[in-house]
């Protein structure tokens, strides 16, 4: 276990270990060098080879899953969603139905030495009608007190009208910041230490029809 003040981490997971995370290995590309500069595509992202996650809102409580790539998660148009994550090798969807209120997302450690540098890092933007929003917040079980910890960060999509971009949210995904021992002081928890357990994304849609996700394989300095 990783503890250091407010930039503290830790690594830890174990939601449902029956879930597997070989599918899809060969739809994952993650190429280049981690710490590479960030180069802007035109629309906020860096360019380069990544991984996409599109979670998508709908009011169809049976989606149609034919053709699923692995590339997406169907949400609630309105209302709240576990996105349960489990630590693996490679990105891929395991559950890919989020209307029935939980999904599962596989995905590697972030920061295993929480020094504060990400192994990888995601950006994100919202699509669709304009008008949508949504909130994600990153949450697991404290293994102390049984009780649910979420991160005072969340990442905020809004669509609004013209174009939209994308936003590093390294941050707010992959880490928990939660002021465990109760010293008044956040700690920093990267996705898996194992001072939490079972991580999940909460995901509230109040009507974003797309969150598009992507995975860089290169490194983002959080606080």
């Amino acid at each position: 276990m990783h503890t250091t003040g407010f930039s503290v981490a830790a690594l830890a997971f174990a939601m449902i270990s029956t879930l597997g995370c070989s599918a899809e290995i060969d739809d994952i590309e993650m190429e280049g060098e981690v710490g590479v500069a960030e180069q802007a595509a035109g629309n906020g992202a860096p360019s380069g080879a990544h991984y996409s996650l599109n979670i998508i809102g709908t009011t169809d409580k049976n989606p149609d899953m034919t053709g699923n790539d692995g590339h997406r998660i169907f949400v609630p148009m309105t209302g709240s969603t576990k996105i349960l994550l489990k630590e693996s090798d490679d990105f891929a969807v395991t559950d890919a139905n989020g209307t029935d209120g939980s999904a599962s997302f596989c995905l590697p450690n972030p920061d295993p030495d929480n020094d504060g540098t990400t192994a990888y890092s995601v950006y994100a933007r919202a699509l669709g009608t304009p008008g949508g929003s949504s909130t994600t917040t990153t949450c697991a079980t404290d293994v102390t007190t049984g009780e649910y910890v979420c991160s005072t960060k969340q990442m905020i999509l809004v669509r609004d009208k013209g174009k939209q971009s994308f936003c590093n949210v390294s941050a707010e995904l992959l880490y928990v910041y939660a002021d465990l021992d109760g010293d008044g002081y956040e700690e920093r928890y990267p996705l898996f230490d194992d001072s939490l357990q079972n991580y999940f994304w909460q995901y509230d849609n109040k009507g974003l029809k797309l969150a598009q996700l992507r995975f860089y394989q290169h490194a983002t300095t959080v606080p």
